[in-house]
């Protein structure tokens, strides 16, 4: 990954007026990229002099209440004091990060929107983003959004520049989002900012264990439930899928990314090459895809669920009954098999 040098000296100028007024805002359901990286940038951009609101769409997960100034994110689902409205409302400029298309605010889309006067900054890592930017910084060949933050700190103000707190949550994204370095887009270029970090002091071991070792104890028996009663293979044994009605999560006490690398799981099957979860909302189901190999899930997602991602990782919506949805995806993995897509 080679960064824009034009692109780099745009941002500078960008922040170089002072106490500017910047919100930074992260996709749905937020993970552990989406709040490292906002967390780390807003950092940066205060130690500039500049007035940071970091906003999410709705609650990011329990296992990340540990991370260093994740209190001061504001939750727009939960703002009833309306903080995330003003901020918005008044900001100079707007830093979007980890996501490709304001659309994947949901609720927040059209608070965003309504600002027609800020500038526009994206930073991301996903396939195909929208035009609707003053300034992207997209690269879809990043393992994550938060090495693309390291590398613009970088270029920016080089990595003195990096505190342990900012470390700690680029480290977070960067761990997540490969898969403990399991994943794509492996290079030495990462895993030199990886030393870099280590340098600032953080714990790897220490991250891990708050980040991977944190479930409830109905998280693990709804992984045993999901993994023993939910999923089935289909496609002589190279295609699963599973899925969770409200009932059921309710029944084993489900709080928001308890969810999260269900799955995966089945991708650890020999001849699985690609997964689906289907979890149910009150008024859509959401859909998270995996793959491993040249299975393309993010050009799966767009072609039948509206939705897009990685090439290893995708998502998107159905707007009908779990059992329809379920149908509507077996029927699609055989025309997408049919049509050379699974090998």
């Amino acid at each position: 990954m080679e960064l824009s040098k034009e692109r780099i000296e745009s941002l500078r100028e960008l922040l170089a007026p002072a106490n500017r007024k910047i919100v930074i805002v992260a996709h749905t359901n937020p993970d552990g990229d989406a709040v490292g990286s906002s967390l780390a940038w807003a950092e940066v951009l205060r130690g500039m002099g500049h007035e940071v609101t970091c906003i999410v769409p709705n609650k990011y997960p329990y296992f990340l209440d540990w991370m260093p100034g994740i209190g001061q994110v504001v939750v727009f689902k939960n703002d009833t004091a309306g903080d995330a409205v003003r901020a918005i409302a008044e900001a100079d400029l707007l830093f979007c990060l980890d996501f490709n298309a304001v659309s994947r605010l949901e609720i927040l889309s059209d608070t965003i929107e309504a600002n027609t006067t800020a500038r526009r900054v994206l930073i991301d890592h996903h396939l195909s983003p929208d035009g609707h930017f003053d300034l992207s910084f997209s690269y879809p060949d990043s393992s994550s959004t938060c090495f693309l933050v390291y590398s613009i700190i970088e270029a920016l103000f080089g990595t003195d520049a990096i505190t342990r707190q900012m470390a700690e949550a680029l480290y977070v994204g960067i761990m997540t989002d490969t898969g403990n370095f399991a994943y794509s887009f492996l290079t030495p270029e990462l895993f030199r900012a990886v030393a870099v970090l280590v340098e600032k002091g953080i714990s790897i071991p220490e991250i891990h264990n708050n980040v991977y070792n944190a479930y409830t104890e109905g998280r693990a028996r709804l992984f045993g439930y999901v993994i023993n009663r939910k999923m089935e293979i289909i496609q002589d044994g190279t295609v699963a899928y599973m899925s969770l009605m409200e009932n059921e999560m309710r029944r084993f006490q489900f709080q928001q990314g308890d969810s999260e690398g269900f799955v995966n799981y089945a991708l650890t099957i020999k001849k699985m090459k690609m997964s689906a979860m289907f979890l149910a909302h009150r008024k859509f189901i959401r859909v998270s895809l995996r793959s491993r190999g040249d299975v393309d899930v993010n050009l799966f997602a767009r072609k039948y669920f509206n939705g897009g991602g990685h090439k290893n990782a995708a998502g998107g919506k159905s707007f009908v009954s779990m059992q329809e949805t379920i149908d509507h995806y077996i029927k699609s993995v055989k025309e997408f098999a049919q049509d050379g897509h699974l090998g």
